[in-house]
């Protein structure tokens, strides 16, 4: 997020969801929304295909089609352009490429964003007013927008609109993903991605490459890595004959299950390290018990970049054991296989740590925007948002006050992409897919919580009272979904929350996970699929 929590809470004077069931999903987060619509007056806009719980208190409930998020946008940037309600000082002065983008803005006027939608021409004028008139405006956004193949494309868009807009850069503004799951972001700061170091540093620099060689005493290549979902069919390609997994249970959460089974199957060699026995641990030749979080003490870093100390609160159970000493070991077993390609010299070639504070030292030498963040600051109550460069800086709750980290921003012209399926005469309904509130990802916690369960027991898939009368369910409980990957069967829940011609399941459950349906089709540039979108046929059982 470019902006915190609070601040956006406090000081925005609209909010602009999109692609975010937020009150479900982020349910802390949601509440601060709530208060600031009920208590303060601010505007509330929620663009989703689903009528979702933060929609009845909504100024405006714009109910576009799956995959049409790009049209949205541009339909209404369009307006904004057109009526002259641009931040013309913000543009001059902050961005460059407007008038590329603008070109590309001005194809889509009302009547055809309206049509690619299906948002009424009307409610994208009552939009656009509220969006520039309310200053700062937030937008927030999760997995709605990013699972796509035009995911990527979807967010620069975004970003598009708040330069347009002149909201980068100032309390209660920004662009603002809600991260799905509680250290996502952390992973990706300390360079859980193919493509860069910790702190996002690029593996094809030179100069990166040669920090982290003397670092760590080993020489890399300026190589890209692969994302999960290039690992999978890499496997049956050739390329991929063993993986270490960890805290990930891919038999649930990727696409195409059928297909991640199969993969699996053919690996030479699984390693899970997991704190229960999860789908995927079947296929795994290893278990390595790991912790919980409530047996470790560490760092998560948060969906507004503030790195927040958890601290060990119940003895480790049984076999399990820390994961960063887990790693440390086979670390150093390997490096016993390997002494010779690697300099003994480098201060950080050993992997002898002896808890996470030492860990946060080694972070501080080789990144800037973690170089000021130590376990003691923390410990102390300091509240730390990279960047945080030195170690008496206060650290930067809002991003791009000044500045933005390239210079100006960039406007780019982006168009309206499609969805890779399509509804047919085979397959003529559309299923979404994501989570419920009282259930995380793939349920191996979740599910094991008996007060859950009898909240929320078995998989239940949202179906338009008029599909239902159509489909002829005549108070039928249980229906079969099935798409050109596979077929569920599942408790129907007859539900004007999602539109007709539409489904919406869930892969909390592996007798119904939404997965076994789901294709693999990428966002050319991030590798995530497009779990948002899947060509569908409905039947009562």
């Amino acid at each position: 997020m470019s902006n915190s929590m609070d601040d956006i809470a406090n000081f925005a004077e609209a909010f602009f969801i999109i692609g975010s069931n937020t009150t479900e999903q982020h349910p802390v987060f949601g509440t601060m929304i709530r208060r600031a619509v009920r208590k303060r007056g601010a505007k509330l806009i929620v663009a989703d295909p689903r009528k979702i719980d933060i929609t009845e208190i909504a100024t405006l409930h714009l109910r576009h089609r799956p995959g049409t998020d790009i049209a949205l946008l541009n339909g209404l940037m369009y307006i904004i352009l057109e009526k002259g309600m641009e931040d013309k000082a913000f543009i001059e002065e902050r961005t460059e490429g407007f008038e590329e983008f603008k070109q590309t803005v001005m194809q889509y006027p009302p009547e055809k964003a309206a049509e690619i939608t299906n948002v009424p021409v009307e409610k994208l004028y009552e939009t656009a007013e509220i969006l520039a008139s309310c200053k700062p405006t937030a937008v927030l956004w999760a997995m709605g927008i990013t699972q796509h193949i035009v995911g990527v494309r979807n967010v620069m868009d975004l970003a598009n609109l708040q330069m347009l807009l002149g909201n980068m850069g100032k309390p209660g503004g920004g662009v603002n993903p809600l991260r799905g799951q509680n250290n996502v972001q952390g992973a990706c700061d300390m360079g859980g991605l193919p493509n860069v170091y910790p702190a996002y540093q690029p593996v094809t620099s030179e100069e990166a490459r040669d920090k982290f060689a003397k670092a760590w005493g080993a020489t890399t290549e300026a190589k890209v890595g692969l994302t999960v979902t290039e690992m999978m069919p890499g496997i049956l390609e050739g390329k991929i004959k063993s993986l270490y997994i960890l805290g990930e249970d891919p038999i649930m959460s990727d696409p195409d299950t059928k297909h991640i089974r199969h993969c699996l199957e053919e690996l030479d060699f699984l390693v899970l390290q997991e704190i229960f026995p999860s789908e995927t641990s079947v296929y795994a030749d290893v278990l390595l018990p790991g912790v919980t979080f409530a047996e470790k003490t560490g760092t998560f870093t948060n969906t507004e970049r503030r790195v927040q100390l958890v601290r060990q609160a119940i003895p480790t159970q049984g076999d399990a054991k820390p994961d960063w000493w887990i790693t440390s070991e086979i670390a150093k077993r390997l490096m016993e296989r390997i002494s010779d390609r690697v300099r003994k010299e480098a201060p950080y070639a050993g992997w002898g740590y002896k808890n996470t504070s030492e860990i946060m030292a080694e972070i501080n030498t080789v990144t800037t925007s973690y170089g000021g963040i130590t376990h003691a600051r923390l410990e102390a109550g300091e509240r730390l948002q990279w960047p945080c460069p030195t170690f008496d800086h206060p650290g930067t709750p809002i991003l791009h006050t000044k500045q933005f980290t390239r210079g100006k921003g960039k406007f780019m012209p982006i168009d309206h992409v499609p969805p890779a399926e399509k509804p047919d005469d085979d397959f003529p309904m559309i299923m979404s897919t994501g989570r419920v509130l009282y259930h995380w990802h793939g349920g191996q916690m979740t599910r094991r919580a008996k007060g859950i369960m009898q909240v929320y027991g078995e998989a239940l898939v949202e179906v338009n009272p008029d599909d239902a009368t159509t489909l002829g369910l005549n108070g039928k409980n249980v229906v079969r979904i099935t798409s050109r990957r596979g077929s569920i069967e599942a408790q129907a829940w007859v539900t004007d929350r999602v539109p007709p011609g539409m489904v919406y399941a869930n892969f909390h459950f592996p007798e119904a996970s939404a997965n076994e349906l789901t294709h693999a089709s990428l966002d050319p540039v991030s590798k995530i699929p497009e779990y948002k979108v899947t060509a569908v046929k409905v039947e009562p059982v």
